[in-house]
This record gives C-alpha cells, structure tokens and sequence, in this order.
C-alpha cells in the first residue's frame, strides 16, 4: 500500500499514465489477494489481466469469459473502482470486459480459462499450477500444532516413490492447509521440473466438471486430472451433497493413486467429519495419512507476525503492537496477518508510526469483536439444551456417559472459548480438579478425530456460542 501512495502522489514527470495505472494494478491485486482469501482470489480474481492502452480516465480489465467477467462486475465493480482510487484519485472509472479470444493469455498468474472455453493456444504438455508465492516451506512457522502435517507435506514433496498417499490435511478456517499445499506444489516441482502438477478448489474441480458435462468434453477434463503426478484439492467439504460430482472425484481420486503418484487433499475437518461426503470417498481418504493442524497458541501467533515481518522490511511494527495483536487476535493465522496489513498499510498510507494508541484506533472494530468473551455459564447452558440434560447435572457427581460426555464437552468448550484457568473451570463444574479439566479436553480433542457425532456436536456448539 505504501508503493500505491507513491504510485498517486510522487510520480515522476517522465512517468506515463501506463505505467502508474499498471504499478497501481499490481499494488490493487495484492490488496484483493489478501483481503479476499485464497480460494476466492484463484477463482474469480486472478484471471484479471490489466488490458494494454489503460489510462486515468478509464482503467480496462479483462477476463476470459463472460460468466467470470458479470460475476466480478456484479460482485466487485464499486471495490476495484475504490482500490484504484484510494492510489490514484484521477481515476474516472474501471470497466470490466470479457477478453477477445484472440487477447486471453494464461500466465503463471492466471487460472485456465473454464472448460468450455477454448483457450487461444495449444494446451501445454506439461500443466503448472498457479502457486502463491508467498506460500512455501521456509514461511511456514512450525509448532508442535501443525508439525505432523509440515513434516508430512515436505515427505511428500520429495523425488522418488511417494511414502503415503492421499495426504488428507484438515483444520479450521486460517490455520495453514493452503499454504502447505501451495508449498508442497513448490517443492515438489522445483525437484521435479518436468512433473506434472494441478492445484484446485473442490469448489472449481464442481464447477469444471459440470461445464464439461454441458459441452461433452469429460474425456478431456478427466484425462487432464488423470495424468497429473501431483494432484491437489482444497476445500473438499464443499462437494459435500454433489452426488455426480463425488462420482467423479472418486474415480479420479482411485486413478490417481492406483497409479503411485501423489494425491492431497484438504478439508475443514476429518474424514470422518464430512458430512454428505459418499463413505467409500472418506474411507479411502483415510488409508493415507491423516494430519491435522490445530488451532494456534499465543506463542505461535506471536512467532507468525515476526515471520511476517520478515517480508515487510519497510514497516515498523513495536513489539507492544504486535503483542497486542498476538493476545487479542485468536481466532485463526489468516485473520491475524490480516490485521497486520491492515495496521502497516494504514500507516504507511497515513505517513505516521505505528504505536499502540494507532493500532487500537485502527482495529477498533476487529479488537471489539476478539474482545467479546463467552461465558462458562452460557457454555453450559448451550450443552445442557443440546444433549437434552439438565445445567445441574454438569456441576453435579454423576458418572453416567449421558451425562460425563457432555460436561467433558463443557470443559473442552470452557478451555476453548474462555479465558479462565484450569482451576476455575474445575470449580465451575462441581469444584473439580484442574487434571480433570485437563483429561477432559484431552479426550475430546481425541474423540473429535474418532467420533463423527462427537465432532459434529461440537462444531454446532462452536457455531452457537461463537455465532
């Protein structure tokens, strides 16, 4: 943000409207590339090309279809008119059109166009996915809550015969499955250079499957999936309910291991958690390698926004700032990096340092909302009502399961959502000890891996209390 304010005030005399339109594309795609998350930003944003004889007076971009080019007017015309403005307020208007066949060029920053688009060239021999650079191995920050998935990721990113496959990665929303999968990608084709590689969105793998449908091209869509060495699906719950679709990816996933090479996939829960999934699917997803990423510590968060800096050498964040971040901001990674950009490029756009009293002001909505605190008491409320038991029974000495299961879960939920201390919550359940507490939690976060009721009872009472 700071090289856009550079862009709309500090311009040379002997810079064209060309190159300050074109500077402000690439400053306006970072900031889309970072507020709107990965899987929306590869399938909708990224095919944008800035068309060649752009100026103040109306800034051209172009998309390769018509479907994708009214999705983004209707979706992000008022947004990308402000991004250009905010960097240079002579900007009139920003048009959004569908490219002439002849003009569709894929880059390394560009999604194919959809399937019943033909492209202008000869499909390459060899596909490249479209990987975010930022996402490698050596950005990562390993933590004991993600190290069996980062150690698994770099296994399976090596030359040879691969050791396992699928690799099934899953966590919340935030927490690294995607950076790791863009990163295995990296590494696996900087080692194999001539492999072919396909990283997709279940979401887009639907949508690419049902226009092929539409215009009886599945030979091709299927060959391209099928000869992939490395193949990579994020975001499989959102197939969940799409009978023809799991179909598809069935047989894709079987062909793909059946032949020795590489398959990841990614979900916001376990195999078994994946409700509407066909069983035959999360069955064989869970005969590779199962590894979750679990939601990050204080310390971790801190360690995060010190990595982050690392690419931010211009910006200068107080350590009191970025405490203050690590301890307010807990919810997932993504969110936290969010906050700081947000902070940095207000700054730099402000021309003042960053201090606390600054970040504060600037993140007054997002603090409000981390500071906003669920009770014990409405914990054990929300799991009394939803196991159909009585609050008392929480607190009292029962040991029946209907009955020891759900103050587990209690517990669990207490540890997860508030801040108070082991010991406290003990009291709060019948003045039990803080090993209890501890056994409790320990034993769901087993269970939820395990069991697909326990899990699915405690991402409903998640969304409850959290909601």
């Amino acid at each position: 943000m700071g090289q856009g304010v550079a862009i709309a005030n500090n311009h040379s005399a002997s810079e064209t409207q060309d190159d300050m339109v074109a500077q402000a594309w690439a400053t306006v795609r970072t900031n889309l590339r970072e507020s709107s998350g990965v899987r929306l930003f590869d399938q909708w944003l990224k095919p944008i090309v800035l068309i060649p004889g752009s100026d103040l007076d109306a800034v051209r971009l172009g998309l390769p279809s018509a479907f994708m080019t009214n999705w983004v007017r209707n979706h992000y015309a008022d947004r990308l008119l402000h991004e250009f403005r905010v960097l240079i307020p002579a900007v009139r208007s920003v048009s959004i059109e569908t490219l002439a066949r002849s003009a569709q060029v894929v880059t390394v920053e560009t999604l194919p166009a959809p399937a019943n688009i033909a492209p202008a060239d000869p499909v390459p021999t060899i596909e490249r996915p479209s990987l975010d650079p930022r996402f490698t191995f050596d950005r990562f920050v390993v933590d004991p809550s993600n190290l069996v998935a980062y150690n698994a990721a770099v296994a399976l990113a090596q030359p040879g015969a691969p050791r396992f496959s699928p690799l099934f990665l899953h966590s919340g929303t935030g927490q690294g499955k995607t950076h790791l999968m863009h990163a295995i990608g990296a590494a696996y084709l900087m080692a194999v250079p001539g492999a072919r590689a396909l990283l997709m969105s279940a979401e887009r793998f639907m949508y690419e499957f049902v226009q092929a449908l539409r215009t009886r091209e599945t030979h091709a869509f299927k060959t391209r999936l099928r000869a992939a060495d490395l193949l990579l699906i994020d975001d499989l719950q959102f197939i969940a309910g799409k009978d023809a679709t799991q179909e598809e990816f069935f047989h894709t996933m079987n062909e793909v291991m059946g032949a020795g090479k590489r398959l990841v996939i990614s979900a916001d829960r376990c195999p078994q958690g994946l409700d509407g999934v066909e069983q035959r699917i999360t069955s064989r997803l869970s005969c590779g390698l199962v590894a979750d990423i679990k939601a990050p510590d204080l310390a971790l968060r801190r360690r995060v926004l010190d990595r982050k800096l690392v690419d931010m050498p211009n910006a200068r964040v107080p350590a009191p700032v970025l405490d203050l971040l690590a301890s307010r901001i807990t919810a997932n990674i993504r969110d936290l990096e969010g906050a700081l950009n947000r902070v940095v490029a207000y700054a730099q756009l402000s021309n003042v340092e960053i201090d606390l009293d600054f970040a504060v002001a600037t993140l007054g909505d997002v603090l409000r909302g981390a500071e906003r605190r669920v009770t014990i008491d409405e914990i054990q409320k929300a799991v009394s009502a939803h196991f159909e038991i009585k609050p008392i029974d929480l607190v009292s000495a029962r040991r029946a399961v209907v009955v020891a299961r759900p103050r587990q879960i209690a517990m669990y939920l207490a540890k997860r959502l508030t801040t108070r201390s082991l010991p406290e919550i003990g009291r709060k359940f019948g003045g039990r000890d803080h090993s209890t507490v501890i056994h409790a939690v320990r034993r769901i976060e087993d269970l939820r891996d395990k069991d697909h009721e326990i899990d699915s009872s405690v991402r409903t009472l998640l969304r409850q209390l959290e909601g």
